[in-house]
């Protein structure tokens, strides 16, 4: 699975996008976020209780969303505007 990063997730990972081979037992949003903050510390300090948004094929999902035939998932910074 392709897994883009943008923004300070980016800044704080190193990296803007990297593949991932995921466990069958991910299959929302949410298993995903929780295998990549056990991955470690760097991953662990982004992903476990920080507030991020994400995206699966370019389009906006919440965290109970399936990954199911998915090929791409982003995760960056919530974003305000005005």
């Amino acid at each position: 699975m392709k897994i883009v990063y943008f923004a300070s997730l980016r800044e704080r990972l190193g990296l803007s996008e990297e593949e991932v081979l995921l466990p069958p037992e991910a299959r929302t949003v949410a298993d995903v976020i929780a295998f990549l903050g056990k991955r470690d510390e760097i991953y662990e300090a982004v992903f476990c209780g920080g507030v991020f948004r994400a995206a699966l094929d370019k389009r906006h999902a919440k965290a109970e969303a399936s990954i199911e035939g998915v090929r791409e998932i982003a995760f960056f910074p919530p974003m305000t505007g005005g």
